[in-house]
């Protein structure tokens, strides 16, 4: 186990063992021994947990919480919790003294009384979130209370043992009669995972240390008005470390001196056995950046995930399910006459069954969850992928229900959906698609700002428009030398002269300036005749040969001798500019001059011709460009403010 603490998250990762690692060595006072090689050898990454500063995750806090609405419809009531939503309390979590609740689809008694009955708008209840708040969802709560320690849950409404599943029956059997002997004053408890091997005397101490906290619970919930916070979960280190190690790990490796102090004390109180397990991390080299894991969280936020063969995955979220799609890819199978496509398939699909589960761990991914294998046409290739993928579904801690595999390859799957995952703590749905993955192109906003341009030039007197937008928008228009942009000037008799940068949203559309044509070309015209700009000098010329060519939000400047500067940075001076294209000469560089002569031979100046538009600047065949905002003399193509600022 990993934990790395930085001012703005906590991060856990669990590495389990895939082939022989080294032997461990107890490291005196808690200090990771120096390893040669590489500490991460014979692991891989199983499970990553991030808890942002501002954002920790809910789940097992206790509210006492004032009931906001009661529906009946939906056997439901609303809970204000003093969160910025409404906690979710179904029927089936409402846990009264003496009071028997529905329960649906459990054949409970009719004489069970109502959600309404049970329940009223005011009420004081003591709540437990048990699902963090999700998208559009508020939390979702429970009345039936736990506390929970390393050994064991206290549920102070509860009956009785219960025993974690988990375990082999020789040792849920001890266990069970260990903690029959237990004075519970009446409260209910479960014995979790991580007691294998505990005694009677550390189930005792658990015992105690439970009642104590369920005292102050009591005393808070007393003493506090609603809605209010009565009992908050211990942090991500704490709370994993307490939930999920044991001797079953070789050792937890932390890299912030105060968390390790936290956790040594932690193991100190609960289990003795497992302090000199517990390393601080005090290498130069990052501790996750050592063991490979910075790769491995990256790699989360990718749609493609490779398996050894060739083939891959690729996983696609939706609001109600993520479908995990197998691919071949460029997996080939065997060679020679006993190669079958058949087998190149199963194999295909064993291997994605277990990659599978290890991105539904890495990633936390929950609710219903759809994998598309490859088509099997024998049913025992499809019954081995369905066990494999159950056997690998054993190692998580997660509750999942599996359907079996239909005759289309299709297995359809819940997994306990509780606290978002990387993905959703690491990201944010995009600002221009929305979360949607995909907007309108270029050609498509294009085609539907010619209609706004003829709906303008229709209500507009002016002989001409500046319109800005975007300079891959307007490029548009203005390429095959402006054919497209001609043709709408000739039926609507209007000027058109667009200006913008490559910050604008590809569908912004404003009109600037009306008036007649001198008027607007002279506003839209980006440069002086004399003013000088450092630009990035980005291809050779299509037609001048020794010439380049340098863009500035879509405005094309031919640098003339610019050719040998070509991925170059350099000053150049504006000799001619026109409303679609500029002329200029380097400035920087000794022994060129503005002709693009050097070392007295002189070079063949640039042809040109007169467009319609009259800037006698564009070179054979004609072409338009677009064009930035007006600069400033003197100002670079870094710091040139466009017209529009």
């Amino acid at each position: 186990m990993l934990v790395s603490v930085d001012r703005g998250e906590t991060r856990v990762a669990l590495l389990e063992a895939t082939g022989t690692v080294a032997e461990r060595k107890p490291a005196s006072g808690g200090r990771r021994r120096r390893r040669s090689g590489n500490p991460a050898a014979g692991y891989q990454v199983a499970e990553l947990y991030l808890e942002r500063r501002g954002a920790r995750s809910i789940v097992g806090n206790i509210y006492k919480g004032r009931v906001d609405n009661v529906l009946g419809g939906l056997e439901a009531a609303f809970v204000d919790i003093g969160l910025e939503k409404n906690g979710f309390l179904h029927v089936d979590e409402i846990v009264l003294p003496g009071v028997e609740a529905p329960r649906r689809g459990r054949g409970g008694s009719r004489d069970a009384r109502q959600i309404t009955d049970l329940l009223k708008p005011g009420q004081e209840i003591v709540v437990q979130v048990v699902k963090d708040p999700l998208k559009t969802k508020g939390a979702r709560l429970s009345m039936d209370l736990t506390i929970a320690g390393r050994y064991m849950v206290l549920a102070p409404f509860g009956e009785g043992v219960g025993v974690s599943r988990r375990l082999d029956d020789k040792e849920r059997e001890r266990l069970r009669k260990e903690a029959a002997k237990l004075d519970l004053k009446g409260f209910g408890a479960i014995v979790r995972t991580a007691a294998q091997g505990a005694t009677r005397a550390d189930l005792e101490r658990e015992l105690l240390y439970l009642f104590k906290l369920n005292e102050v619970l009591q005393r808070r919930v007393a003493e506090t008005p609603a809605p209010v916070l009565v009992f908050q979960e211990a942090d991500l280190s704490v709370r994993v470390v307490r939930d999920i190690f044991s001797e079953a790990f070789e050792r937890a490796v932390v890299d912030d001196p105060k968390q390790h102090h936290r956790l040594v004390s932690f193991f100190t109180r609960t289990a003795p056995e497992l302090v000199d397990r517990v390393e601080l991390w005090e290498e130069d080299t990052p501790l996750f950046e050592t063991y490979g894991v910075e790769q491995v969280l990256d790699s989360t936020l990718s749609r493609r995930v490779d398996l050894p063969s060739g083939g891959y995955l690729m996983i696609d979220y939706a609001e109600a399910l993520t479908v995990i799609d197998v691919n071949s890819g460029s997996f080939i199978g065997g060679r020679g006459k006993g190669a079958r496509l058949e087998d190149t398939i199963t194999k295909t699909n064993l291997e994605a069954a277990d990659e599978v589960v290890r991105q539904l761990r890495l990633r936390d991914i929950g609710g219903i969850i759809v994998i598309d294998f490859i088509d099997m046409a024998r049913a025992r290739n499809r019954d081995a992928v369905l066990k494999t993928l159950r056997a690998a579904l054993g190692e998580d801690r997660t509750k999942t229900f599996v359907v079996e595999i239909s005759p289309l390859g299709l297995v359809e799957m819940t997994r306990q959906n509780v606290t978002d995952g990387v993905r959703e703590i690491m990201t944010r749905p995009c600002p221009t698609c929305g979360g949607e993955g995909v907007i309108k192109s270029e050609e498509t906003i294009a085609i539907e700002f010619e209609r706004r341009l003829r709906e303008v030039a229709a209500r507009s007197s002016a002989e001409a428009l500046l319109i800005q937008m975007n300079p891959r928008v307007s490029a548009e228009f203005t390429a095959d030398g402006g054919r497209v942009l001609h043709l709408i000037e000739e039926q609507t008799g209007k000027t058109f002269v667009f200006e913008g940068s490559e910050g604008l949203p590809l569908d912004h559309f404003d009109v600037l300036l009306e008036g007649n044509r001198d008027e607007v070309l002279v506003r839209a015209l980006p440069f002086r005749e004399g003013e000088e700009v450092h630009v990035e000098i980005v291809e050779p010329h299509m037609y001048n040969p020794g010439d380049a060519v340098a863009k500035i939000d879509g405005y094309i400047i031919s640098v003339t001798g610019g050719t040998p500067y070509v991925g170059e940075k350099h000053l150049v001076r504006i000799e001619e500019a026109g409303r679609t294209a500029a002329r200029a000469s380097l400035v920087d560089v000794p022994g060129v001059a503005s002709d693009g002569s050097s070392d007295g031979r002189s070079r063949e100046a640039p042809a040109s011709v007169s467009g319609s538009d009259g800037d006698g600047l564009e070179s054979k065949p004609r072409r338009r460009g677009r064009r930035g905002g007006r600069r400033r003399s003197g100002a670079t193509a870094e710091s040139a403010p466009s017209s529009a600022e």
